[in-house]
């Protein structure tokens, strides 16, 4: 029998029934409570960084942020005891105006949301401290690490999902390397989604390090939960690292992936 993940004693039981996470009756199903576990767990992360701004102000910007579970238990748990603020991020206008309702309704004061996409934001958002994104999918977590660039960010948070890009291009140019070792990686179709999306992640630690980043890569939670859960921390320690921009090259043309040098070179 499964053990059932414990509810924080600091965590606002009501909240959670708004969010769907809890239900009427304070239940957990088994979707909710794998949730519950997820977001606790990236809390965990996210809480000791949180706390080496101590009294100063921060803004958290959670791009992609869906039905802002993240946002909503962050705040919850962390930031309302802080002076930061979050802004959620997400281009559906009605999970925006679903989060706006319920920011009001408990009166979370330094919360905020926005209907935009990443791009557009950037334009929008001044400052941006910390910047997650959870589970953006494909290009949106490399888009959401250009914007934390951008803005020179302290920190950024991100579980990379859905990763098509590369497979993509590793499909497209399979045939014509098919004489390289290399191309064994991803012969077979579901080693190269596989592989695609791990040399994603790797050229998005590169980048980052590129401009500065110490980079750790863990797991979220137990794979048994989900295939979708590398996340990555990075701190900007603004040391520039050029041996990682001299090895993305080296990636991209190994595998026959120039053609994204803009991706995983650019900023």
């Amino acid at each position: 029998m499964e053990k059932t993940y414990e509810i924080r004693p600091d965590q606002s039981i009501e909240l959670l029934k708004e969010l769907h996470i809890l239900t009427r009756d304070q239940k957990l199903n088994q979707d909710s409570r794998r949730k519950l576990k997820q977001i606790y767990h990236l809390a965990n992360f996210i809480e000791p960084i949180i706390q080496t701004y101590e009294k100063k102000p921060f803004t958290l910007i959670d791009h992609g942020a869906g039905k802002s579970y993240l946002g909503f238990i962050l705040y919850d748990l962390i930031i309302k005891n802080t002076l930061g603020k979050i802004i959620g991020v997400e281009i559906n206008k009605e999970l925006v105006k679903k989060s706006i309702q319920l920011m009001q309704k408990f009166k979370f004061p330094n919360m905020s949301f926005m209907s935009q996409d990443i791009a557009s934001s950037n334009e929008i958002i001044k400052n941006a401290e910390i910047v997650t994104a959870l589970h953006a999918c494909d290009t949106a977590t490399d888009e959401a690490i250009d914007f934390a660039l951008q803005k020179n960010a302290d920190w950024v948070v991100v579980i990379p999902c859905c990763q098509a890009e590369v497979y993509q291009h590793l499909k497209k140019n399979k045939s014509n390397n098919l004489n390289h070792h290399l191309v064994e990686l991803y012969r077979h179709g579901i080693h190269s989604r596989e592989f695609g999306s791990m040399l994603t992640n790797v050229l998005r630690c590169l980048k980052l390090e590129y401009h500065g980043f110490k980079v750790t890569v863990t797991e979220l939670v137990g794979w048994e939960h989900s295939m979708k859960n590398e996340i990555i921390i990075a701190e900007n320690i603004k040391q520039k690292k050029p041996s990682a921009g001299a090895r993305i090259e080296k990636l991209l043309t190994d595998f026959d992936l120039s053609e994204l040098q803009s991706r995983f070179l650019n900023i």
